[in-house]
């Protein structure tokens, strides 16, 4: 399932992604985007800055990784079919294999979303 359209910005602590939320857009019921859906658009958002990152330094095996927990979860809003999610992740703490980041989602420049997000990075790889 792919939870992110476009990759606006990213460097060695951050990105910003979009995604359009469209009624075929999985996760969509109700004209909206679900609410447990909104951690996988933040998680995979951490996967498309480590993704851009490992390009810039020539490698095409990306590792995987997993949410190994998500605290302070706060969200007010989900997005509508219709509106375009951006999300910015934030590394806070980089502990190699486990990652400590911070992540918000925003609609039409209002703050519907954020959250600490722990990622667990496999020793296993994939090539993009």
């Amino acid at each position: 399932m792919v939870m992110v359209g476009r990759l606006l910005f990213a460097d060695e602590k951050s990105a910003e992604t979009a995604l359009d939320v469209r009624d075929d857009t999985i996760f969509v019921e109700n004209g909206a985007l679900m609410a447990y859906a909104m951690i996988e658009n933040m998680a995979q958002t951490c996967a498309a800055q480590l993704g851009y990152i490992n390009s810039l330094r020539g490698d095409n095996d990306v590792r995987i990784g997993y949410v190994g927990a998500v605290k302070r979860m706060r969200i007010d809003q989900v997005p509508r079919v219709g509106e375009t999610l951006l999300t910015r992740m934030e590394v806070l703490e980089d502990f190699g294999n486990m990652k400590l980041v911070t992540a918000e989602s925003f609609v039409n420049e209002r703050r519907i979303a954020v959250a600490e997000l722990t990622i667990a990075l496999a020793e296993e790889r994939i090539t993009v």
